[in-house]
């Protein structure tokens, strides 16, 4: 499949479409997630080709009473608030991140700052409806007062910190190094293991989209030169599998397969193996080679990548944001009748968020740029190599 991408859209775009991209994959994966391609088949009658209701129907409230959330119909999850509430992060520091502006700003907008929550219908605090995983930043950082670089250590290694480091990517735009770097600072409140890295690489491969001229390929190549150990090899591994598709369908069983000896978690989605999400240097999580896979076999094209993610199954709202962050940072569009549609159903401006990412990620750009320019006058005066404009 040839990409599909707008290779030449300005910075503005790219970040809005990853953006506004990685919220409607996160609405159009929520209600199918933990099942496997055959269940949803089974469930829709055919693959998912847009939004859909609840799993259980109209007994969404009562069919899986410890979890009483309004999956589907369009609603975001909890990727898209944890991604949001990365930027109004950005928003208050106006420059790059670390661990400890996870600790004095992330944290505190979490506990303390009622919100809508499109799944519960109703405004209360992000902390009400985050995963545990995503809890654990307050429980260390807050009321256990860990250092918050190792903050991260102890928590199951999960998709918890990539599925919202899509900001990280964009604010490095064109910068993987970069931005793989700042990731790995931010997710140390949050992840250790694979997880971290998996963050690092995420971040990766949104700025790696952001530079002109990328395609699908390219980032794929971006994310092997700085991903290690088993994230490195999953990602290689089920990338090459990818090339040999170009529809979604027939790739599903093989990507699972391709990322299956990295993966802990198991067959099983919803029944964890005992070596489940446990810190290791040979696996990785599943969500971020998939998407990666994905948007190789759409050929960088939004809609078809985040179809076959969200029909993948398992842990697809993570996977479908992952690669709709991708793809519409590469600057594939996002459905208009999608993005219209997931606003209005969870009550949230898309767009928003976006267009204060843009304003921010120029302001850092700028400041950037003058302390490059102030350490290459002090190296020259050091009898370095004499700077030039």
């Amino acid at each position: 499949m040839q990409p599909k991408t707008h290779q030449n859209a300005p910075l503005g775009e790219r970040i809005n479409g990853a953006m506004v991209g990685a919220a409607v994959g996160d609405a159009l994966g929520g209600p199918v997630e933990g099942y496997s391609p055959e269940q949803i088949l089974e469930r829709h009658g055919g693959r998912v080709h847009g939004i859909v209701g609840p799993w259980h129907g109209d007994d969404w409230r009562t069919a899986r009473p410890l979890a009483p959330y309004h999956k589907g119909d369009g609603h975001v999850t909890d990727d898209t608030l944890m991604t949001h509430a990365l930027v109004r992060v950005y928003a208050r520091v106006r420059d790059h991140l670390d661990a400890y502006a996870i600790a004095d700003h992330l944290v505190p907008d979490l506990m303390t700052e009622p919100r809508w929550i499109p799944e519960l219908e109703s405004e209360a605090l992000p902390l009400q409806r985050i995963f545990l995983a995503e809890k654990w930043l307050v429980t260390r950082i807050h009321y256990g007062h860990a250092d918050p670089r190792e903050a991260g250590t102890g928590n199951i290694v999960n998709c918890g910190a990539a599925m919202y480091m899509a900001p990280v990517g964009l604010v490095n735009a064109a910068d993987p190094r970069a931005a793989y770097a700042e990731a790995l600072d931010v997710a140390g409140a949050h992840q250790s293991s694979y997880g971290r890295e998996a963050a690092g690489v995420l971040a990766a491969a949104v700025a790696a989209a952001c530079t002109p001229g990328a395609t699908p390929d390219s980032v794929v190549s971006a994310c092997l030169a700085l991903a290690k150990d088993g994230t490195r090899d999953a990602i290689e591994r089920v990338c090459e599998e990818a090339a040999r598709h170009t529809d979604f369908e027939s790739a599903l069983r093989p990507l699972r397969e391709a990322v299956t000896p990295y993966d802990t978690v198991g067959p099983d989605y919803r029944a964890p193996s005992l070596g489940a999400r446990r810190p290791s240097r040979l696996h990785a999580i599943e969500e971020l080679p998939v998407a990666l896979g994905m948007v190789l076999v759409a050929g960088g094209d939004y809609r078809h990548a985040v179809l076959g993610a969200v029909n993948y199954g398992r842990d697809c709202d993570s996977i479908a944001t992952m690669a709709g962050a991708v793809a519409g940072a590469l600057g594939s569009p996002v459905p208009e009748d999608w993005a219209k549609t997931v606003a209005e159903a969870s009550r949230l401006d898309l767009w928003e968020p976006a267009a204060t990412l843009t304003a921010v990620t120029r302001e850092i750009f700028d400041r950037d740029v003058a302390r490059r320019r102030a350490h290459e006058q002090a190296f020259a005066s050091l009898g370095g190599p004499a700077c030039s404009d």
